[in-house]
């Protein structure tokens, strides 16, 4: 009877032992990691509509910090990089049913993270405003610009959308569908300001003389930029993190930053 037990006690662990290994492989068989491989593609999401990040030029090609940096990921992994284009509002849901990654100046947020896993962050951001040089003094916080005689203007479905409801409930607030042209509006004299990331607002005064950003060394608030990548999947997420680090360390992201920026 001992000798039974024992025996039934070792197939058991045997084939717990079994089902153990199964399930590992099942897992590393299962990461986005190895369909990219085999596919020889990274499939990236991106909107083209937010510089320096990601652009949509009108030859049909992106160029931007991100698209550069995704193209150094797909060269890591040995596989070309095909572009997704997609919008602020459908990034998340483009990205989940169509891509491997999701680039181009990303923000962190709690509500995308239900849905996606980040990368580490590789900018530290925040919101800030963008004006006319000759209203800086003007805007200085959200209490001066959260009045009835500003007008507002934002680009829909992403993190500026949402800052801008929270906190300018009442200015004058419009919703621009153009995340390229929005800038002229300002300078056209159509709208006051515009609030986003401190980075693009630093960009965007270099390439709209008149337009001045507002404190982007204090931002409104804090903000992280990373890469969307598939929820679960630790194998692939691990890979595009060590790639980053080095990316980080090395220089090779301050290099393709410093080529679009400076």
């Amino acid at each position: 009877m001992k000798t039974f037990a024992t025996l039934a006690a070792a197939a058991m662990l045997c084939c717990a032992a079994a089902h153990a290994q199964t399930g590992a492989g099942a897992v590393a068989a299962g990461s986005r990691l190895d369909d990219v491989l085999a596919r020889g593609s990274l499939r990236v999401c991106t909107t083209g509509d937010y510089k320096p990040y990601s652009y949509y030029r009108t030859d049909g090609r992106f160029e931007g910090i991100d698209i550069d940096m995704a193209e150094s990921l797909a060269k890591s992994l040995g596989v070309k990089a095909d572009y997704v284009k997609t919008s602020w509002s459908n990034l998340t849901g483009d990205f989940v049913a169509k891509c491997d990654i999701a680039v181009g100046g990303v923000s962190t947020t709690l509500e995308r993270q239900k849905r996606v896993f980040f990368t580490q962050p590789y900018v530290v951001d925040g919101k800030t405003p963008i004006v006319r040089c000759a209203d800086a003094d003007k805007y200085q916080t959200v209490t001066q610009i959260d009045r009835p005689d500003t007008r507002v203007i934002v680009n829909p479905g992403g993190t500026n959308e949402r800052f801008a409801k929270q906190f300018f409930t009442h200015a004058n607030l419009s919703v621009y569908p153009d995340n390229v042209t929005i800038f002229k509006q300002i300078l056209a004299g159509k709208a006051d300001v515009m609030v986003t990331d401190a980075s693009e607002t630093l960009l965007q005064q270099k390439l709209n003389p008149g337009l001045c950003s507002v404190h982007p060394d204090k931002p409104f608030q804090f903000g992280e930029k990373a890469y969307m990548v598939p929820r679960g999947d630790v194998a692939f997420q691990q890979y595009v993190d060590q790639w980053l680090h080095l990316a980080l360390s090395t220089g090779e992201y301050q290099a393709i930053s410093d080529k679009w920026l400076k």
